[in-house]
Formats: structure tokens, sequence, C-alpha cells
């Protein structure tokens, strides 16, 4: 998508600038971030696990690779001080991919709130998300992206601090405090 090509654009003129100045940069591809201060599709989804509307995703059947604000801050202080990373590129992630209704769950839970969760066609999800405009956000939910940070843990020795719970717990304490902005 165009958010994708722009992030691509943006590695691609970083090695560039980088060449130019003699620099060896540390690219790291995370997936959506989540946690304390989460903007935009994540902030979305916590707001509708908050509200505990019942939700046709228990029938989705995907996997997508997130990534707790702290793992990431960690991976980015063991790229600045690790030997070796200097001019590679790093997928980073928690660990465990999760289904869409597995993700609802966890939030819901961590918020202290239900999921439900009722199955419905696919196709009619993304009817829904193309006459509301929202066909991008649907197609997030539907669909999979995983990602494979066998690189980052087997040369950097990088294993993520926080599990998908803990990470989820703090965020539902950011969330729930009323401090967002």
């Amino acid at each position: 998508d165009a958010y994708g090509k722009s992030k691509l654009a943006g590695e691609q003129a970083l090695a560039i600038a980088a060449a130019d100045a003699g620099l060896e940069p540390v690219i790291l591809r995370p997936p959506m971030v989540y946690g304390p201060g989460a903007k935009g599709n994540f902030l979305a989804l916590m707001k509708l696990c908050q509200a505990a509307p019942p939700l046709p995703f228990s029938a989705v059947d995907n996997r997508r690779s997130i990534i707790y604000l702290g793992n990431l801050v960690d991976a980015i202080g063991r790229c600045l001080t690790a030997d070796g990373a200097a001019g590679e590129t790093y997928f980073v992630r928690d660990g465990e991919d999760l289904s869409t209704p597995a993700l609802i769950r966890h939030v819901a839970r961590a918020l202290g709130r239900p999921a439900l969760l009722f199955p419905a066609p696919k196709s009619l999800i993304r009817l829904a998300g193309l006459l509301t405009g929202k066909s991008e956000a649907v197609r997030r939910l539907l669909d999979s992206l995983q990602m494979d940070d066998e690189k980052i843990r087997r040369q950097l020795g990088w294993t993520p601090p926080w599990d998908v719970v803990q990470g989820l717990k703090e965020t539902a304490v950011w969330f729930t405090s009323g401090k967002r902005v």
C-alpha cells in the first residue's frame, strides 16, 4: 500500500544519505506497534473493545505480527550496542502472531471487558468496509501479515522482554487512565 511504499522510499533515501556520509545504518521493520501512546488502528481497536459491541470476526483465521512499544525500544537498544548490527535490516515482533479474534480477546481481557464475537462471511465484512469507506482498516483486520524475526534473534541474540499479555496490560493501563492525547 502507499504507506509501505513510503517506508521503503524512506529506507532507500536513508541508504543513499548514509553511503554519502560513510555511515552504516540499521533498519528495523516493525509491524503494528502498540503500547502507551498508541494511535491509529490500534487505538481504534482499543476504543472498540472498550465499547464491547458484538463483532463479526470469530471466523477470521488470519495471523498478524505486532510489537509492544517496550519491545521495539529494547530492539533499538540492542541494535545500538551489538556488534554486527551496522548495515543490517531486521524485522522485529513480539514473537506470538495473533488472529484478529485472538487479538480482540486479549485486548478486551486487558481492559476487563467481554469480547462478544460472532461469525460473518469475509465477503460481507469487506462489503461493509467498502460501504463505510473503511476498506483498508477491514483489510488489516481480515488479512494476514506475519514477519520473520529470526535474523535479529540469531545475529544479535535479541528476544522481546515483554510478551503480548504483558504488553497489552500496560497498554490498557495507559488507555484507561484517560491520559490520551
